[in-house]
This record gives C-alpha cells, sequence and structure tokens, in this order.
C-alpha cells in the first residue's frame, strides 16, 4: 500500500484517541537486553503519550518500547522533547551478530496501523493497560505480494472465528526502519496460564489455513520471507502511561514501579 494511502487512513482516525482505539502510529524501539539500560527518558518529556516496556521471555534476550501515537505530529512532538531532554545522545550499540534478518541491524521502526490485517481490534487494545505479556509476531513478505499475505489473514481470522479464538491482536506495516515488508503482530495476554486451557500459544495462521491446506502452502510459500514468533513480558518500571491507562489496574502500573 502506498504511503498517500496510509496518510488517508491516518487521518480518517487521527481524532480518535481513546483507550478504545487502536493507535494508528507505532514506533517500535528493540535494544539488546533487559535490564532497560539507555532507555527514552519520557519521564522528563511531559509528552502526552502511551509508551509500554517489554522485556524478552523468548528469543534474544531484549527490550521493547512501544510508543502509541495517533499523528505524525506526534511522532514528531516526541523526536523533539526527546532531543531536548537528551542532548548529548549514547553511541549506537552494534548489531549483534546473531540478530535475526527480520529486523537487524534497525533499533527504531515506525509503523502504521492495519485494521484489516487486526483481528478484534476493539478487544485487544481494550485488554492493553490489563496484558502481562505480548505476544508478537513478526513477518517479512516479498515485494508485491500483499494481496496474496492479506488473503492468508482472511483465512486466519476465519478459522479464529469459527474456533472463537479469544488471541485479538493489532497489526502494523514498518513503513521506517526494517526491511520492506515487514509486518509486526500485538496480542495482548493477561496470562499465560490461558495456554494451559489447551490453546496453542503460537498464532493461528498454519491453522487457519487448514481447509485450503494447498491453497495456503502455495501463497504463503510465494509470499513469505520469514516470520518470527515472540513473547514478552510487560514491564512498568520501563513503561511511561498516563493516568487513565494505569487507572485501569493501577497496582499493576503504579505499585510495581521500581
Amino acid at each position: 500500500m502506498r504511503i498517500c494511502l496510509f496518510a488517508a487512513m491516518l487521518a480518517a482516525t487521527a481524532a480518535a484517541q481513546g483507550l478504545t482505539d487502536p493507535p494508528t502510529i507505532v514506533q517500535f524501539v528493540r535494544k539488546p537486553g533487559t535490564g532497560g539500560a539507555s532507555l527514552k527518558p519520557y519521564a522528563n518529556t511531559g509528552a502526552a503519550v502511551n509508551v509500554i516496556g517489554m522485556a524478552a521471555v523468548t528469543g534474544l534476550p531484549e527490550t521493547w518500547l512501544v510508543e502509541c501515537h495517533y499523528s505524525f505530529a506526534s511522532v514528531e512532538d516526541m523526536d523533539q522533547r526527546i532531543a531536548a531532554a537528551s542532548p548529548v545522545r549514547p553511541s549506537v550499540e552494534a548489531s549483534d551478530p546473531a540478530q535475526d534478518d527480520v529486523l537487524a541491524p534497525s533499533r527504531t521502526m515506525l509503523s502504521v496501523y492495519r485494521p484489516n490485517w487486526s483481528y478484534r481490534a476493539d478487544q485487544a487494545i481494550r485488554a492493553f493497560a490489563r496484558a502481562r505479556y505480548f505476544q508478537v509476531s513478526i513477518f517479512r513478505i516479498r515485494p508485491g505480494t500483499e494481496a496474496d499475505f492479506g488473503e492468508l489473514i482472511r483465512q486466519r481470522r476465519a478459522t479464529a472465528d469459527v474456533i472463537n479464538l479469544d488471541r485479538p491482536e493489532l497489526a502494523y506495516q514498518v513503513i521506517s526502519g526494517a526491511p520492506s515488508g515487514t509486518i509486526i503482530f500485538l496480542s495482548p495476554i493477561q496470562t499465560l496460564r490461558n495456554f494451559d486451557e489447551g490453546v496453542n500459544p503460537v498464532p493461528v495462521y498454519a491453522e487457519g489455513l487448514a481447509a485450503k491446506a494447498k491453497e495456503g502452502s502455495k501463497l504463503a510459500a510465494g509470499s513469505e520471507i520469514s516470520r518470527e514468533h515472540l513473547i514478552f513480558r510487560v514491564e512498568p518500571r520501563i513503561s511511561y502511561v498516563s493516568s487513565d491507562f494505569a487507572d485501569v489496574d493501577p497496582d499493576f502500573w503504579r505499585s510495581n514501579k521500581r
């Protein structure tokens, strides 16, 4: 999809900025290590944006920050505020040679919301404040195969509806900071114990192709370059959220800060 179409979508939804509305723009900040060092100084900026900090449970030890924006003006405002709060920036860390080839060597990625690829988006965004974990699925698709990938997602959504899968998620397509064709899915999870109830923790993209195995396999082989599924633990100590966001569960967001 062209940038102009993204801009049109953002313009139509920029006014909707409540907790029940998925952010139209997400900036992901990916850093090696889980200690929380060298994180952006959000608390010193006074910016009106929610930032969810997460530490890896699976995959490489790393920290992700999920900045939730509703306009490019918000992204610019955040950038300027952080630049003013941190005039001397630390040197860029060397890329880990073991890092996956989907995102490396990028550290910061700007992405836009893809509602047609999301699943039960209204439920997903409402679950953000109560999430203790996030399942992050990273896909990279070949140029010109968005239609095929969209068909894979359509099949997955149809299967999820049939089995009434309680796994809402938001889809974001990276437009800067990662290889072309990178798509990130965010699925909030309140507890990993849900997986003990017989629900496969791996997203159901593969299962969604079962009814049309031959067609799905051909589409996947022709459109996907790679896929990765990760689980992250939400960390209040490195998050920066509004009072309205934190008030959904203040004991977690405020009392657990350390």
